[in-house]
């Protein structure tokens, strides 16, 4: 099973080049780099390093992801989302894709939880990510223990979710619709690093406040959906 790397980036000029070529290629079709509005030289970076590069002008994660989607050769059959600030470690994508292969999930997220270095994740993420998760176990009973952009999917459960969002309640859409789907999910623990640059998010305080309530929001926007697919079994 052959995956598709999809790379949202804003500005990585400095980082998009050891991201690409850290990614183990013995399982990857294709590596693609959603240019989403970057003002430096991250598109050029990202093709001399061997990415097919789309550009996605509408602003946020999700929209960046959707082309990513959009832009999917025919071959793969699993989906990996990673993020283009060399935050995370490519080498460890054979972690994320061995459940997948070993048919024991459809989705599995990356949990920086006990993997990341002092620093990495800051307070507020680790604020966020905690109250997200704990949202999730009290409303949709299911235990996640991070809220991590390191993730792989089937390529037919991530069609199948009808993914929306375009901005920072991406990964909770993802993670709440796959429990109602009734999805095999698990988590794998990963390495996790402080990021190259400063984060569009975490690293200011409208931006924290903007992703925290957008995750708050989509957790509990999909709630009534999972209700009533509960009642109908």
């Amino acid at each position: 099973m052959k995956a598709s790397i999809i790379i949202p980036a804003m500005n990585e000029e400095q980082s998009i080049a050891l991201v690409i070529d850290e990614i183990p290629r013995e399982d990857v079709d294709e590596v693609i780099v959603v240019d989403n509005g970057s003002t430096d030289n991250t598109a050029q970076v990202a093709r001399d390093h061997g990415a097919t590069v789309v550009e996605e002008k509408r602003p946020g994660y999700g929209a960046a992801c959707l082309k990513g989607m959009a832009s999917l050769g025919s071959t793969s059959e699993i989906v990996v989302i990673l993020d283009g600030d060399h935050s995370d470690y490519p080498e460890d994508l054979p972690l994320l894709l061995a459940p997948i292969k070993n048919g024991q999930a459809d989705f599995v997220i990356g949990s920086r939880v006990k993997g990341a270095e002092k620093g990495a994740l800051q307070w507020n993420q680790r604020f966020g990510n905690t109250l997200a998760c704990g949202m999730i176990r009290r409303l949709y009973g299911f235990r996640f223990t991070d809220m991590g952009p390191f993730r792989a999917i089937r390529r037919r459960s991530l069609e199948a979710l009808g993914m929306r969002d375009p901005t920072f309640g991406w990964n909770a859409e993802m993670q709440v619709k796959a429990i109602r789907m009734g999805f095999a999910i698990t988590e794998v623990p990963v390495r996790y690093r402080k990021r190259i640059g400063k984060s569009k998010i975490s690293g200011t305080i409208k931006g924290t406040i903007l992703a925290g309530a957008k995750i708050i929001g989509t957790i509990l926007l999909y709630y009534p959906d999972f209700l009533r697919s509960r009642w109908r079994r």
